[in-house]
C-alpha cells in the first residue's frame, strides 16, 4: 500500500467501556481497582459521591466525593447522577457529567459500585457496560480480611458480614466472575476482560467504512 493510500484510511475510533468492578465489601474490588488505574492509563475513575464518613486512609475527590445528605438529595432530584443506591445505610451515585464526557472522547471509565448502582447502569447503558463481580473465597476469608483492614468497628464489620450474602446472591446478573483467591490472578483476569473487550467489534467504530475500503482496495499484482 503506498503512502498516499495509508494517509487516506478510514479512522477506527473507539467509544469508551463502563467498566464495573462489584463485590461483597472485603473481596478485593477497590485493590484490584486500584491496581488497574495504576497499570492502565487508559482508564479514568469515576469518582463516586458518598454520604458516607470518610476512612483515615481516603482521599476527599480521590477515593468519593464526601457530601452532605441534604446535597446528594439535590443531586439525585435534579438527575445529576446516572445511578445511585443507598449501601449500608449511606448514600452512594455516580456524576452524569464527566461520565458522559468520557464517553463522547472513546475514553475508559471504571465504576467501582455495587450490585444496585451496576442493575441502574445496565439499564441506561447496557451497549457500554462491562460488569465484573469479585467474590472472596470462602466467607471465613472476608471475614478475615475485613478485620486486618482495620478500618471499620466490629458492628460495621458485622453488618457487611450478614450484608454480603445478599449482595453475593446477584452474581449472575454480572458479564464476568472472578474469584479472588489469589490477587495476582485476580487482577490478570481482569486486564485481560478489559482487553478483549476493547477489540469487541461493536465497540470499533468506524471499522465498517475500514472494511468496504479494505474490500475496494486494487493490490498492484505486478
Amino acid at each position: 500500500m503506498s503512502a498516499a493510500t495509508s494517509a487516506n484510511l478510514v479512522p477506527i475510533a473507539r467509544r469508551g467501556l463502563m467498566l464495573v468492578i462489584s463485590s461483597p465489601s472485603g473481596a478485593g474490588k477497590s485493590t484490584i481497582a486500584r491496581t488497574l488505574l495504576e497499570t492502565d492509563k487508559g482508564i479514568g475513575l469515576s469518582v463516586s459521591v458518598t454520604t458516607r464518613q470518610r476512612r483515615p486512609s481516603e482521599i476527599a475527590g480521590v477515593h468519593y466525593h464526601f457530601v452532605s445528605a441534604r446535597e446528594f438529595e439535590r443531586l439525585r432530584d435534579s438527575n445529576s447522577l446516572l445511578e445511585w443506591a443507598e449501601v449500608h445505610g449511606n448514600f452512594y451515585g455516580t456524576p452524569r457529567e464527566p461520565v458522559e464526557a468520557a464517553m463522547a472522547e472513546g475514553r475508559d471509565m471504571l465504576f467501582d459500585i455495587d450490585w444496585q448502582g451496576a442493575q441502574q447502569l445496565q439499564e441506561k447503558m447496557a451497549s457500554d457496560v462491562v460488569s465484573i463481580f469479585v467474590l472472596p473465597p470462602t466467607m471465613t476469608e472476608l471475614q478475615s480480611r475485613l478485620h486486618r483492614r482495620a478500618e471499620d468497628s466490629e458492628e460495621v464489620i458485622r453488618t457487611r458480614l450478614i450484608n454480603s450474602r445478599a449482595e453475593i446472591g446477584h452474581w449472575e446478573e454480572y458479564d464476568y466472575v472472578i474469584i479472588n483467591d489469589d490477587l495476582n490472578s485476580a487482577f490478570d483476569a481482569v486486564q485481560s476482560i478489559v482487553k478483549a473487550e476493547r477489540l469487541k467489534r461493536t465497540r470499533r467504530l468506524g471499522m465498517g467504512g475500514f472494511v468496504q475500503q479494505l474490500l475496494e482496495e486494487e493490490p498492484d499484482l505486478k
